[in-house]
């Protein structure tokens, strides 16, 4: 029985990202609730994810940086699930293959989201993976995020198995997915249309709804 972990954004959720206005309001919130007044350029580099330049910013401005991204990301959570609550952001119209696909094999969500918004989203559209894994809002956990295969290794340890498919949208997801010793699915989408299909991605999907069969054939063969 082969098991397959999914991508999140842009496998499940419409966009190949968070919303960047999503991490200016979460970064602008979490800078009112430490009471600090940033200059324009400071605030512009703290509603991005360039740690250093924030580190250096924390510390001209006399805030613990692991206190502030911590803030912010909460504050990101937040914002995501009710973009994802009021229909902003939507999801795609095949996801309904993980649930069928989740009835004869393993499966599991690794996204370098926020675990918080990977645990909302298996909630909220009523998933049943085996293991979720999304990045730990630390800086830490930002540095270990795809294509470093660190979040899909833990997920396999978790599920005490060593092969399977990773399914992403992105040569980012591919390559951490193949670090991790599985076999990669890369998944069309609108946004990856005309991009090129990464070199070493196993198989190449039009659809979800395609990995029903693959996976059947890759058990019996």
């Amino acid at each position: 029985m082969t098991a397959v972990l999914f991508d999140m954004d842009g496998v499940i959720l419409e966009g190949p990202q968070t919303h960047p206005q999503v991490y200016a309001d979460a970064a602008d919130a979490a800078l009112a609730e430490l009471e600090v007044d940033p200059t324009a350029s400071q605030r512009r580099d703290f509603r991005d994810h360039d740690h250093e330049r924030i580190r250096r910013h924390c510390q001209d401005l006399g805030i613990d940086l692991a206190e502030f991204w911590d803030r912010k990301e909460a504050h990101a959570s937040s914002g995501t699930h009710e973009r994802l609550r009021s229909g902003e952001r939507g999801t795609y119209d095949d996801i309904d293959a993980i649930r069928d696909l989740g009835e004869r094999t393993t499966t599991g969500l690794v996204t370098n989201n926020r675990h918080e918004t990977a645990e909302f989203v298996v909630d909220y559209y009523g998933f049943d993976f085996d293991v979720v894994r999304g990045r730990d809002p630390t800086v830490e956990g930002y540095e270990r995020r795809k294509p470093d295969p660190s979040y899909i290794e833990e997920a396999l340890e978790a599920l005490g198995i060593a092969s399977g498919i990773y399914v992403g949208d992105s040569k980012k997801d591919v390559t951490a997915g193949r670090a991790a010793g599985l076999e990669t699915a890369f998944l069309r989408r609108p946004h990856n249309r005309d991009r090129e299909r990464p070199a070493n991605a196993t198989h190449e999907l039009e659809s979800l709804t395609e990995l029903l069969s693959l996976v059947s054939s890759t058990d019996s063969s």
